[in-house]
């Protein structure tokens, strides 16, 4: 189902393997977002081609369109899609929470409205369980009750209470034999709590654990401090996933306390706008700044748009509307990203994360 092999600590930082149905992930590890079954502006064979190893996929987008029994019909996502690498579904926890005026939480699950047509739908642990095993994603999420911030303790607590119990009910419903289930912990900035929720999930015994509840309008340093009080609770034989962070600095920050495993469409998102990574931190390409600067997206860079294309051109591209220019930031920032957790792993098996840190840092610029 699923089996994690710690190769190499430096730190708390960890260099692991995670052998999945559709193939073995190399952690630390990035996953970009293909929330419809498509990572935005990317085919599998740029995914392939800029280092993805797993993608993650949208539990509650595929329920709404084209339905999850479609794709089981079709042979499951990995066939939909036409994708033969590990995949990731999330529950659809965070889609709801964030839909707060279309739903409403009970015990038993939550009544929300489609943002689509508008159609109303529940959403229980089971049912989410029947979507993701249907889905035939490598490793699927529980539903979880995900709190905004700022949120008083009593709420989040509430929401942690209601989490351990619905992964209880995703785990028993939960019989796919060929898909790992994890948990997630909740507990917001309250790190009572956090421990609380991690305690509680790691008895059921989960292969693998989610963070969730950050990256949701926090501070940075106060996520981090969260992090540093939660990693040393959570099973050294299982990975971790911070779920939500993607930007460059936060990535190096998870895997410096112990985090395997992260995703975001914040590279695709932002990429989409005309802004892309570089190792000094965020550039503005569609900034009039770069109109004749021929220049690559970044000095170094081996990805296909920093090898054949400049600033200029795909400046040019992004403020004539076409599809190219989004489709080239978009290969820069994922390839950014999946070289940049490359470089930290083969770092943390060679012992010298902590130089690899301070490099980082020296050059990177918010």
């Amino acid at each position: 189902m699923l089996k994690y092999t710690l190769l190499k600590q430096d730190g708390a930082a960890r260099a692991g393997l995670v052998e999945t149905t559709h193939g073995v992930i190399e952690t630390p590890i990035f996953m970009p977002v293909g929330t419809q079954a498509s990572v935005k502006a990317m085919s599998p064979r740029d995914l392939n081609e800029v280092g993805a190893q797993i993608i993650l996929s949208n539990t509650y987008h595929l329920y709404l369109r084209p339905g999850h029994n479609l794709v089981a019909e079709a042979g499951g996502l990995h066939s939909f899609m036409h994708w033969d690498k590990p995949i990731l579904t999330d529950s659809g926890g965070f889609q709801v929470f964030s839909l707060a005026k279309l739903r409403d939480i009970g015990e038993d699950g939550v009544a929300f409205r489609s943002h689509i047509d508008g159609s109303k739908h529940f959403f229980t642990p089971e049912k989410v369980m029947e979507i993701e095993q249907a889905l035939g994603s490598d490793i699927a999420m529980v539903f979880d009750v995900c709190s905004p911030y700022p949120a008083p303790k009593e709420q989040i607590l509430a929401a942690l209470e209601k989490t351990t119990r619905w992964a209880e009910r995703c785990k028993k419903c939960h019989t796919r034999e060929d898909q790992a289930l994890f948990g997630i912990v909740q507990g917001g900035l309250f790190n009572d709590l956090r421990r609380r929720s991690a305690q509680e999930l790691i008895e059921l015994d989960f292969p693998g654990y989610g963070i969730g509840g950050l990256s949701v309008g926090e501070p940075k340093p106060l996520m981090y401090d969260c992090l540093d009080n939660l990693m040393p609770l959570m099973p050294a034989h299982k990975p971790r996933y911070l779920m939500g962070v993607g930007s460059p600095d936060c990535l190096v920050e998870g895997v410096a306390r112990g985090v395997d495993m992260f995703d975001c469409v914040l590279p695709t998102r932002i990429a989409r706008n005309g802004t892309v990574f570089t190792r000094q931190g965020k550039l503005v390409v569609r900034n009039a700044a770069y109109a004749r600067d021929f220049s690559p997206l970044e000095e170094g860079c081996d990805c296909y748009s920093c090898r054949n294309f400049s600033r200029a051109y795909i400046r040019h591209l992004i403020k004539a509307n076409e599809i190219f220019g989004l489709h080239l930031t978009t290969i820069h920032n994922l390839h950014f990203l999946l070289k940049l957790m490359r470089d930290i792993r083969q770092n943390i098996l060679a012992g010298t994360f902590a130089e690899f840190y301070k490099e980082f840092f020296a050059n990177w610029q918010e």
